[in-house]
């Protein structure tokens, strides 16, 4: 993104939506306004309570991985990554399978933006910690694919551009 495109952003950093002129930022705001928009964000305040939980626990899981990827400090990296592949990794990979298994979904016991976010990143996982998440948890799997065969996300999948994630 050049400067001036940057300079022009509400915080200078993506994602940016635009409706009508207005810029509207932030990952975590559009995805839950998006869910609303779509009913995915729970029917009520409960469900939205169990739905932001598993959004925030994956957050926390999310933001542990980043940080060992984007650390770049060779030697501290190494010395962390076991820590991050047998630990950190396994333990909530675990608990996200176990959920997926009693309840079919993350949340609710059923689709919602949190299954979503949750599958979209799943590949990036798997290339920043270099193994395959889908390959050890069956249930994770079963997500994964049921996700991709929504049909609007499969021809989106099919189609768009080849990277990492």
């Amino acid at each position: 993104m050049d400067h001036k495109t940057q300079k022009n952003m509400p915080f200078g950093k993506l994602p940016l939506l635009e409706i009508d002129g207005k810029p509207y930022h932030q990952t975590m705001a559009l995805c839950r306004w998006l869910a609303k928009k779509c009913d995915l964000a729970g029917d009520n305040d409960d469900e939205a309570l169990e739905i932001d939980m598993m959004m925030d626990s994956f957050s926390d899981f999310r933001s542990m991985v980043w940080s060992y990827f984007y650390n770049s400090d060779k030697e501290n990296k190494q010395r962390i990554r076991p820590r991050i592949i047998e630990e950190i990794t396994p333990f909530y990979l675990k608990k996200f399978d176990e959920k997926i298994k009693e309840e079919g979904y993350l949340a609710n016991r059923k689709l919602s933006w949190v299954d979503i976010y949750f599958v979209a990143v799943l590949g990036y996982f798997s290339f920043m910690i270099e193994s395959d998440i889908c390959s050890t948890y069956e249930n994770i799997r079963d997500l994964r694919d049921r996700v991709h065969a929504i049909p609007n996300i499969k021809k989106w999948v099919e189609r768009r551009p080849e990277t990492h994630w």
